[in-house]
């Protein structure tokens, strides 16, 4: 009779953990920076259709890197976690600490689980406060770990670089422009070999305004806009395809390639229920 194979619970948990920092580490980084205003999301994604960024209620944003369609689920699931609870009690009930919990939950059950594989993901959810000493920034990892980040954060990608810059070039309370412009840069550096200048149409930004008159705070940069903030920057030179980071970003196989389908449909009806 043969014995049954065995791996020790240490050795089961770094091999998931290995597994789900590679694919996290393909797709490109995405940069959080807190400014005068409120925060600024930061992300190269060529993409205009597949968001890293997005809204997910008033004053609650979320950012993600790796595969998708995990995260696609994810957000769903955060804005629907977010609709009910504030049209059950009140919409102030809704908070980002409440959706850091929920989703450090749900990615720590997944990944303790040994019937399926862990979420090849990272998340950032951010709240916008009234002042810049109540905003907050939580930093969600694969295994559910909950980061309370200040200042900037980065995830995703070749991190170290790109901390690296914003260490010695961020400067707390700076305006949106050149907060921007830092943040892109960083991003730049992310390959090594000096800084890359990343086309405009390249960049995914958005911003929780906190001077918005309206109840919800969230706002794209785009096209014209997203150019005067940038200013002059030289020549713009494009990342060369990486097959990895595409196949991190999107569902390659027809399997995923329907669960993107399925997510999409849901993204278009769960827009509006910020």
């Amino acid at each position: 009779m043969s014995m049954p194979f065995y791996v020790s619970p240490e050795q089961l948990m770094k091999d998931r953990a290995d597994f789900a920092r590679k694919g996290i580490a393909r797709g490109r980084s995405v940069v959080v920076v807190q400014y005068a205003d409120g925060v600024l999301f930061v992300s190269e994604n060529p993409s205009q259709a597949l968001h890293k960024v997005s809204e997910i209620y008033d004053r609650i944003a979320f950012a993600a890197v790796g595969r998708y369609n995990e995260f696609e689920n994810l957000r769903i699931a955060g804005v629907r976690l977010a609709d009910i609870r504030g049209y059950s009690y009140d919409r102030r009930d809704v908070t980002g600490r409440g959706l850091a919990n929920a989703y450090a939950q749900t990615l720590g059950t997944i990944f303790s689980s040994g019937g399926e594989k862990p979420y090849e993901v990272e998340l950032f959810v951010a709240e916008v406060g009234d002042a810049p000493a109540d905003d907050q920034i939580y930093r969600l990892t694969y295994d559910g770990q909950v980061a309370d980040e200040h200042g900037y954060a980065v995830m995703g990608g070749t991190t170290e670089r790109v901390v690296e810059y914003l260490r010695d070039h961020y400067t707390e309370g700076a305006p949106l422009a050149e907060a921007l412009r830092d943040a892109v840069a960083a991003l730049g550096c992310s390959d090594g070999g000096g800084e890359r200048v990343i086309p405009a149409g390249h960049l995914e930004v958005a911003v929780l305004d906190r001077t918005r008159t309206q109840a919800r705070k969230f706002v794209r940069i785009l096209g014209p806009r997203l150019v005067e903030l940038l200013g002059e920057r030289g020549p713009e030179t494009p990342a060369e395809s990486d097959p990895d980071a595409v196949w991190a970003q999107t569902a390659t196989t027809e399997d995923e390639a329907e669960d993107r389908e399925d997510t999409d449909h849901g993204q278009s009806s769960d827009n509006t229920a910020g």
